[in-house]
């Protein structure tokens, strides 16, 4: 009792105490292959084991690609490891590894054991005259790369789960960390499913801890600013997370006076929102003698809207095509606050580092990097694609409808003789040869489509959203949605979001005072609870809205290019329950949403729609070339059966 051992002595990162050096070199390093850990006549073993000062740390199963493959490694951590053996319990990350890939667990749980990929990419680029995973032993276990991991990102979050990055992540906090220069900006390109919270929050302690050759910090002070109060608040969270050193991080949750004083005392790390942010351009500019890194969550323009949207006063029209119209307006106040932002940047003594998962062309040209014939790229991707193959968000586009060929489905369903119709269906005919454009009738498709199909998804927890065109229209859907659902006595509420006072038929709109919830509830919370299951929104929570259970999307909005992609991507977020997702589109075209996708999907492909005839056709050309027979396809089924 009472007494403090130190375990492991951690590699400085500053030559101001030598004795930090000595210590860190008697640190020992070993490894043992084929550990047998149980004590019992031929236990198991392991084929890799790392220790450090005699604690095993690492454990790695070794699989030959062609023989075996890294499946084999994982489903014997899975069923040959039991998880109650302490090796297990204590060890920080377990990899298992073939000569082509690599997968990664901090935490073994039989059967229910996930790995995450640890790749550089979809697939490991080639090495000469090496193995494509000798990135393992090359970089990331070496000595002082292994020291920083344990040092800078490993931790227990919730006292329960220990925390490894993925490799994108290490990787980007590592050559960020490396090239860090005041003056510098960094645009970083991460999709989606990234982790990108924590990737921030990792840059945001390596800032703070990087030091110049004469043993001066690089950046005096590390803001970190997103516009999203949600958003904001698990920054708040994780940074303080990874924090090591009490009081280093300094949450600005008051006024811009609280936010002046942390500049001028030089708090380490400062967490706090865009609003704040032309104030912070300002201080800034004011103090030259320091040095500072700022940290953007989401950079691209639109990020910038409720600052554009708090600059203009209440909508007031009773013309819908007036209020789109008022609506697509804000852009051009965008511009203007890029323009401001863009003055700031190349200040001597400020670093910007931009996160955002769709950079537009001009967030590529304020923080991106020129090459030699004048293009733009991002310091540090990670893709659409790799988060979507690799399972950390699902796939927009596989499920994404434009009205005609819903209803052109329908109909090719109706002359089925096996179908028997439905009001909804009967609803989606009436609307496209009637009524094309009126909000009641869309209201009627949109809330019997959610009825009959996205209210049991996700096992019966799935949410959906409805984009309009403008805030008023946002106000005549909602008052649409409640009238319809009241009459057909569904037992299920509405939500709607927009910003400031909408004035019609002499009437004044909230979003307050149309939600009616109690004054500490915010949309984000009661979206999470029944009986609120559709969200009507108008130019809010069409960025950085986190929600795993929204599932559908209706959309009845013009969208293009970056705007596109942001919005349609509130539905790609996983969870264990969710098999699919949803996109119907009233308004949009297909090629225009591909083109939108192309720049940040890679590997785009967006077919028109499902045509369920087509797969019989394919069935009789494989029958007429005779690729097989039907007694071939029935002796399959009956083997898989009987499994």
């Amino acid at each position: 009792m009472g007494c403090y051992f130190n375990l492991f002595y951690s590699r400085p990162n500053n030559n101001k105490n030598p004795d930090l050096f000595d210590k860190f070199d008697k640190n020992i390093f070993s490894v043992i292959d084929e550990l047998e850990y149980e004590d019992r006549e031929s236990g198991n073993r392991l084929d890799l084991t790392i220790f450090i000062n005699g604690l095993p740390v690492v454990t790695i199963e070794l699989k030959n690609t062609f023989s075996q493959g890294v499946e084999k490694a994982m489903k014997q951590y899975r069923e040959d490891r039991d998880p109650r053996e302490k090796i297990f319990s204590r060890c920080l990350v377990h990899f298992t590894m073939s000569n082509e890939t690599i997968q990664m667990t901090t935490k073994l749980n039989g059967y229910k054991t996930r790995f995450l990929p640890f790749n550089k990419g979809l697939t490991n680029p080639t090495v000469k005259n090496d193995y494509k995973t000798c990135y393992l032993y090359n970089d990331i276990l070496q000595i002082n790369k292994l020291s920083k991991l344990i040092s800078n990102f490993i931790y227990v979050e919730d006292n329960e789960t220990t925390i490894f990055p993925r490799y994108h992540q290490v990787d980007c906090v590592n050559l960020l960390l490396e090239d860090a220069t005041p003056g510098e900006n960094y645009l970083i390109q991460h999709s989606a499913g990234s982790g990108k919270t924590k990737t921030i929050a990792w840059l945001a302690h390596g800032l703070i801890n990087k030091f110049d050759n004469l043993d001066n910090r690089t950046y005096d002070m590390v803001i970190v600013v997103s516009d999203r109060r949600v958003i904001d608040d698990q920054l708040q969270k994780q940074v303080k997370a990874i924090e090591k050193v009490k009081e280093i991080v300094e949450v600005i949750d008051k006024d811009s006076k609280q936010l002046g004083e942390a500049l001028k005392t030089g708090s380490n790390i400062v967490v706090t929102t865009l609003h704040k942010f032309p104030y912070i351009l300002g201080e800034t500019n004011d103090l030259p003698d320091r040095k500072y890194a700022v940290i953007i969550d989401e950079a691209h323009s639109s990020q910038t809207g409720s600052l554009a949207r708090k600059m203009r006063q209440g909508l007031s029209s009773n013309s819908l095509d007036e209020a789109e119209a008022l609506e697509d307006a804000e852009d051009d106040i965008e511009e203007e606050i890029i323009k401001e932002i863009e003055s700031f940047r190349n200040l001597d003594n400020i670093s910007f580092f931009a996160f955002t998962a769709n950079p537009k062309g001009k967030t590529l040209e304020m923080f991106g990097r020129e090459n030699e014939v004048g293009e733009y790229h991002p310091f540090h991707l990670y893709s659409m694609k790799q988060a979507i193959e690799e399972g950390f968000i699902i796939d927009i586009l596989e499920h994404y409808l434009t009205y005609p060929t819903y209803f052109k489905l329908i109909k090719k369903i109706e002359t089925d003789p096996e179908f028997e119709e439905k009001k909804a269906k009967r609803l989606l005919r009436d609307f496209v040869e009637k009524h094309p454009h009126a909000i009641a009738k869309k209201t009627e498709i949109m809330v019997n489509h959610f009825i009959n199909s996205t209210k049991n998804k996700i096992k019966g927890k799935a949410r959906a959203m409805v984009v309009t065109r403008s805030r008023l229209h946002a106000v005549l859907y909602k008052r649409a949605f409640d009238k319809y659902i009241k009459e057909q006595g569904y037992p299920i509420k509405t939500l709607v979001a927009f910003t400031g006072t909408v004035s019609h038929d002499t009437q004044e709109y909230t979003e307050n005072s149309m939600n009616g919830l109690p004054e500490k509830k915010t949309i984000e919370n009661a979206f999470q609870e029944d009986p609120y299951r559709i969200l009507i929104v108008a130019n809010k929570f069409q960025t950085g809205f986190d929600q795993p259970l929204l599932h559908t999307m209706y959309v009845d909005k013009s969208l293009n290019g970056i705007t596109a992609v942001q919005t349609l991507s509130r539905v790609n977020r996983i969870h264990k329950n969710k098999n699919d997702n949803l996109i119907l589109d009233f308004t949009n075209k297909t090629e225009v949403i591909q083109k939108a996708f192309q720049p940040y999907y890679e590997a785009t492909y967006l077919p028109e729609g499902t045509d369920p005839h087509k797969l019989y056709e394919l069935e009789e050309k494989l029958l007429d070339y005779e690729v097989f027979e039907l007694s071939d396809v029935r002796r399959i089924c009956s083997s898989l059966y009987e499994r």
